[in-house]
């Protein structure tokens, strides 16, 4: 995509050097699908679908220091706040787009990613003992409902949290001895997080506040065996007092952990040699296993956010696949696979330095998997060239995984599972349909899914499926781990520099370069820049594009020189040393063909040579080639297709360089100007300009050399170590004396070797090493210096000049402190008038050279520069004739060239990213994302007619039933505003469109679904996914329709027992309960947060007591018979509870529970029970006795309440959900949602919990307080479309009703009534608030990048 720009748009042009080790591996992809990660003291962000650079953050160096090099970064996360829609209060914010970012000197930076700028800094006072403790990592947590603070790990051992808008760190722990390697966040609980250390030290924490008295930690230990030989090896360190993080210390020693996403409480924990299964509750591990055969240590442990699969990257580069076994924690490793390629990869491999999910891509596919058609595979089944066989093959998931090499590359990978299962069966056996309809089974299913694109087609359904899809409970299909097959592809790469940049060339062909193909057509100037590597590659990069466009593997050692041959062939060296006696340097010069790719060497010797090559120097032309040798003559070559050595020169070089192409003549505006340097030369006292004056003879020669004599011959100027300067020309194949007018002998300098050179006809500009700079005409003889006051000077580059400058005496200097300035020589005063470095702490500098594309005078001077934190970047100088700077305020700008838009929304101005929300959640026709795509197509000659008038505009949005809410002219001042990014095609891409248009038609809550997904609000989506069960679950129960009870085993009457032991006859039945046969775990896993009907909460209560049964210990044994308690299995409490050996401190309290629950089972086993306690007395225990005690007399409403005033409230609604019906039920449940709203301030989930208890003025209160008119307005929406199609399914009618046209008027509420206060603020408040967002989009202009 060609995007048009102006001349005055800003270049914002920089690539990172490669991560490495240094960077411990910081990589963070936020929700919508932005990956920053670390690369040398940089922070890279890349978009993760399109695999393309969006920006590059350099870390700014430490002001005590603000010419050094910055520290590396060794830690990135974003910030997890949703795009804020409360405008009608607060201006818009930027808020979901901070990212925090630590480096190995203890600073913490929260980066504004729009606007690229440094917000706070965090980091301990410098006369604290704590101020340079590098940063391990780094956790964002939840305070308040509107406040995040931030953890860090910084040093070995401190554990930190930071105010996020003072940047004052409120509390530290010093887990002295230990080595703090990486913090978590709880998904289930934001206000909760965890931190490990490499010996097994775990610390839980929850944050209740942000006061210093507001956290309250527990400390683990998980036990390990991890190699003894490094363990101690850091105690010694420890001891000897080091405060470097674990990253620095121990780079290959890692230890890692993640939260299940699906089950409370487990941990997946990593170390070198072991992979292991944590149960906090019950703070023991409930499983372990090692690398597997062929692979190394374990690296990072991913659990997939929807399936219990992990995925295991380890050191070598291998990445293992691991399946949780039914009805324990116990992963079984199912396939290996390679991140790293065999084929198309360096020797040595490159190594993987971080893995990471892409979690958006999750979101979606939950969407995807919702709301398509239930029965049609082509939602769920990989495309192929061959047909599909349904009955043999099924899609169950797919996973984006994402790699970081320390070649600079990031990998996208797409993991399958797919099963050996027959999906007619699976259709008939479901019983999703079977509380509300009949489903027909399709005659043939299709894939249609190209993995490729990520491409999603769905076939239509009737909007009255929507109930159906919805909230039916899941499918009964099972997939073992000997159905599933794991697959991996790689779907997406991005190349950004290979290694450390050791040089950098810049084509400037002069009109003598012809094109490489031939003929005499002049080459043109090019927008490529040539960087040579410290691993011998040569990455070319295109300017225009920010991107790598090439890259060739050409030498095999440090590339230590390299120049342009025109614009399309490349000329570089290196050198190894032979370590034979005789020693001597091998030299290896190519000449690299950027169109063919070829690599051709030239001048082969069989032996060493006595000296390296020390430059190379190429003509404008390309036609020429000098190279240099350390202290032996230097060589002229013809670069002919096959080169020619024409001379070699025995002369003590110091410096030789070419002449540039010829400038144009600069404008005069009045009279010439005069200036006087400090110099020895009274010749010396006329500018460069003056040495142009008609009146001088020397214009003749001038005209001569920059006319026609550029046609036939170039030429060099050169210093030798005496001081002496002169000139040679080449012409053909005979090289002569330029003859030019030398200045006065006094111009030699005695006191400074010249060390570096510029010459551009019919100027010479010198620098020596004692910071000189002397400029000498070499017609007129005209001279002059002045002193920079600096160190030595390693490199002088002229300016471009085009046609109406000023001046084309602008000169780049590099000095040997990896400093640079800019002078302009064409002035009075060149030192007064200097531009130097200090904009731009935090690199230095290795190489510069000007960038020849500009054309126009209007344009900036633009300077390529190659750092030495290995980054590329370019510097924008502006041009007037009263000063020139730097820029020094970056600004967000349209990018020249992109190989396909960016379609992330999450990028876009926050009015317009809202604009475009609203416009998704109402609901707009595929035809509007069609017009893109042809737009895309059409040739760049061709320019698309659109219309927007305004009944197109109203045609391209979806009609529905629903009652109309806010202003309905509003959606299309929206899309006149998303118009310019609907033309770029910046809206959504191929594959997201497709899903919209397969999900737009089937109802508001899959409508808003999608949109939250597309703006990383993953608890949203949830919701929303959820919201059509909660509403089915509250109006059967407003029908007073019959419900299926639970079935559990405590129904069941134990007689018979005779005299057999009791314990032998009272036996666990857990493997044999209800509900423990087989369940699909491979989709749907992160609705499990939003679980809240009662099969649903029993059921994977019982899925978790399996894992326990093996465990030991008397605090084990209390937490096993509190789970069979809340789900009913009171045979296997008491029979657990009896198995207490009497010497335990247990012995009492079980004994009297266990007689106690036994007669709520049967009178014959409480008179066994009673016959075995006896007449022990109770002592006093803690409150889960007694709850265990009224369940056993059937008070089950007051054991629910005591649970939750204890704090467990997951316990408290399985308890209820086994036991409790109706309006007892829903009392749980609303203050259940009471606490997760203002303790967990996880609104989502409350809202669910809300609208299942009926409480829907709660529900909309919540959405009130929160400041969030629009999701108020799209709840109404969803609940009445909702509560519509349910209540046609409830009453049995074969084709839904359709709503009167009274009906479309008013909202139809369960337990709430349409003309309720509430109801009706509710639309005037999202009234409000489109107006509101109009005149902020009208206000702000569209960005594309």
């Amino acid at each position: 995509m060609s995007v048009p720009r102006s001349p005055l748009d800003s270049w914002d042009c920089m690539l990172p050097g490669p991560p490495s080790r240094n960077n411990g591996g910081s990589a963070d992809c936020s929700t919508s699908g932005l990956l920053a990660y670390g690369a040398g003291s940089c922070v890279t962000v890349v978009d993760a679908r399109s695999m393309q650079l969006l920006c590059v953050l350099p870390m700014p160096a430490p002001s005590t220091s603000p010419i050094a090099l910055a520290p590396f970064v060794t830690s990135v996360r974003w910030a997890p706040q949703p795009l804020r829609r409360d405008v009608l209060t607060q201006e818009p914010s930027n808020s979901h787009l901070f990212l925090a970012v630590g480096d190995r000197q203890g600073r913490i930076a929260l980066w504004d990613f729009r606007l690229r700028l440094v917000l706070l800094w965090m980091e301990f006072d410098p006369s604290s003992d704590k101020s340079k403790l590098g940063v391990q990592d780094l956790c964002w947590v939840r305070a308040r409902v509107d406040s995040w603070l931030l953890a860090s790990i910084s040093g070995p051992s401190l554990l930190s949290l930071w105010n996020t808008s003072t940047g004052r760190c409120i509390w530290k722990y010093d887990a002295s001895l230990e080595f703090l390697s990486c913090i978590r966040c709880d998904p289930f609980d934001s206000r909760h997080f965890c931190a490990l250390g490499l010996k097994g030290f775990l610390l839980s924490i929850m944050v209740i506040g942000e006061g210093d008295d507001d956290v309250v930690i527990k400390v683990h230990r998980i036990p390990t065996a991890s190699d003894s030989s490094e363990l101690q090896k850091f105690e010694r360190d420890a001891a000897s007092g080091s405060n470097a993080p674990a990253l620095a210390v121990f780079p290959l020693f890692v230890a890692r952990f993640s939260f299940s996403p699906q089950w409370r409480y487990i941990l997946f924990v990593t170390f070198p040699k072991e992979l292991l299964v944590f149960d906090l509750q019950y703070e023991t591990s409930l499983s372990s296993a090692g690398p597997p055969r062929g692979c190394s240590k374990f690296l990072d442990v991913l659990p997939d956010p929807d399936n219990d699969v992990l995925y295991c990257a380890h050191l070598d580069g291998k990445l293992s696949t691991w399946k949780r076994k039914d009805g324990e924690q116990v992963h079984m490793m199912c396939s290996k696979e390679e991140l790293l390629p065999s084929i198309g990869t360096t020797v040595p491999s490159p190594s993987v330095l971080a893995v990471v999910p892409s979690q958006s891509e999750a979101t979606l596919q939950n969407v995807g998997k919702l709301y398509s058609d239930p029965h049609d595979a082509s939602s769920l089944a990989l495309d192929s060239d061959a047909p599909f066989d349904w009955h043999k093959h099924c899609f169950v998931s797919k996973t984006y995984l994402i790699s970081i090499t320390d070649d600079g590359k990031i990998w996208n990978w797409l993991l399958t599972a797919e099963g050996a299962i027959d999906a007619l069966n699976d259709i008939k056996n479901s019983s999703i349909f079977a509380d509300l309809s009949d489903v027909t089974v399709p005659e043939r299913c299709t894939s249609s899914v190209d993995t490729s694109t990520r491409g999603y087609e769905f076939n239509a359904v009737k909007e009255s499926e929507l109930v159906n899809r919805s909230f039916g409970p899941k499918s009964k299909s099972v997939h073992t781990n000997a159905d599933l097959s794991f697959k991996i592809n790689l779907v997406g790469q991005l190349h950004l520099l290979s290694s450390t940049v050791t040089t950098l060339a810049v084509p400037s062909p002069s009109l003598m370069a012809t094109l490489a193909r031939g003929g005499n057509h002049p080459a043109p100037a090019v927008p490529l820049v040539a960087l040579g590597t410290q691993n011998g590659t040569l990455d070319v990069i295109d300017v225009s594009a920010n991107a790598v466009a090439a890259s060739f593997s050409v030498h095999s050692s440090i590339v230590r020189g390299l120049r342009w041959l025109g614009n399309s062939r490349l000329v570089s060296f290196s050198y190894t040393q032979v370590n034979e006696k005789a020693g001597g340097y091998t030299n290896k010069l190519v000449v690299t063909c950027l169109r063919s790719g070829l690599n051709r060497t030239f001048r082969v010797l069989q032996k060493p040579e006595r000296a390296p090559i020390r430059a190379l120097r190429a003509s404008s032309s390309g036609r020429y080639l000098l190279i240099l040798f350390r202290d032996a003559p230097v060589e002229v070559w013809a670069m002919t297709k096959n080169p020619i050595m024409l001379r070699s020169l025995a002369l003590p070089f110091t410096v030789l360089e070419w002449t540039l192409p010829t400038a144009p003549r600069p404008v005069q505006n009045g009279p010439s100007r005069q200036f006087s340097f400090s110099s020895k030369d009274r010749n010396a006292g006329a500018s460069i300009s003056d040495s142009l004056t008609p009146a001088s003879n020397s214009d003749t020669k001038t005209t001569s050399l920059e006319g026609s004599t550029e046609d036939t011959s170039e030429s060099f100027a050169f210093a030798l170590v005496n001081g002496a300067l002169g000139v040679f020309e080449v012409h053909g194949r005979r090289i002569r004396d330029f003859r030019p007018k030398w200045p006065s002998s006094s111009f030699v300098s005695s006191d400074g070797l010249v060390t570096a050179m510029a010459y551009r006809l019919p100027h010479v500009v010198m620098g020596d090493r004692s910071g000189n700079i002397r400029w000498w005409d070499v017609t007129s003889g005209l001279s002059s210096s002045f002193n920079t006051h600096r160190e030595g000077i390693r490199r002088i580059k002229f300016s471009p000049v085009v046609a109406g400058d000023h001046s084309r005496g602008r000169v780049a200097v590099l000095f040997y402190d990896n400093t640079f300035a800019i002078y302009d020589l064409d002035t009075q005063d060149p030192l007064a008038n200097s531009l130097l470095q200090p904009q731009f702490s935090g690199t230095l500098v290795l190489e510069l050279d000007w960038l020849p594309m500009r054309t126009d005078k209007n344009e900036p001077l633009v300077l390529c520069i190659a750092g030495a934190d290995s980054s590329f970047r370019l510097i924008e100088v502006t041009i007037n004739d009263r000063k020139s700077g730097l820029k020094s305020q970056p600004r967000t700008i349209k990018e020249r060239f992109r190989p396909m838009p960016i379609c992330s929304p999450i990028l876009l101005p926050t009015p317009h990213a809202l604009a475009l929300r609203m416009i998704l959640q109402l609901g707009i026709k595929s035809s509007w994302f069609d017009i893109c795509s042809e737009t895309k197509d059409a040739m760049p000659y061709q320019i698309p007619v659109v219309t927007s008038s305004a009944a197109y505009l109203q045609s391209c949005m979806i009609d529905t039933d629903l009652p109309p809410v806010g202003d309905s002219v509003v959606p299309e001042l929206l899309l006149k505003v998303l118009e310019p990014y609907r033309r770029e095609g910046c809206i959504l891409d191929e594959e997201r469109a497709r899903l919209y248009a397969a999900v737009v038609n089937k109802g508001a809550a899959a409508r808003f679904s999608f949109a939250a997904a597309v703006f990383g609000e993953s608890f949203e989506a949830l919701f929303w996914l959820q919201l059509p069960r909660a509403l089915s679950h509250l109006m059967k129960r407003l029908a007073k329709k019959p419900h299926q009870k639970v079935s559990v085993s405590a129904s069941a009457s134990v007689s018979d027992l005779g005299d057999t032991p009791m314990l032998d006859r009272i036996t666990s039945t857990g493997k044999s309960m209800p509900g423990s046969e087989k369940r699909d775990n491979i989709s749907y896993g992160r609705l499990k947060l939003m679980a809240f009907e009662q099969e649903e909460l029993w059921t994977s209560a019982n899925e978790r007591i399996p894992w326990h049964e093996k465990l030991e210990g008397e605090e084990a044994i209390q937490n096993r018979v509190h789970e069979l308690v809340s789900v009913g299995n009171l045979e296997a409490a008491v029979s657990l509870l009896l198995s207490t050996p009497p010497e335990g401190s247990y012995f009492y309290v079980n004994a009297l529970r266990a007689v106690a629950l036994s007669s709520a089972v049967s009178q014959s086993l409480h008179e066994l029970a009673v016959k075995v306690v006896a007449a022990n007395m109770v002592r006093t225990d803690k409150s889960l006795s007694g709850t265990h005690l009224l369940c056993a007399v059937g008070r089950y409403q007051e054991a629910c309440s005591q649970l939750q005033d204890a704090g467990c409230w997951t316990d408290a609604a399985t308890l209820a959900a086994t036991h409790l019906q109706g309006s007892d039920y829903a009392r749980v449940l609303q203050r259940w949602a009471d606490y997760v709203l203002r303790t967990e301030h996880n609104i989502w989930r409350a809202l669910l919990l809300y609208v299942a208890a009926g409480a829907m003025q709660e529900a909309l209160a919540a959405l009130r307080d929160a400041q969030q008119p629009d999701t108020a307005a799209m709840f109404l929406l969803a609940c009445h479309e909702i509560s519509v199609e349910i209540a046609s399914q409830l009453e049995n009618s074969d084709e839904p009703s359709k709503p009167s046209t009274e009906d479309r008027k008013s909202f139809i509420l369960p337990h709430l009534n349409p003309e309720h206060e509430d109801v009706l603020a509710v639309s005037e408040y999202y009234g409000q608030y489109q107006r509101k967002l109009v005149h902020l989009c009208m206000d702000s202009s569209p960005t594309f990048d």
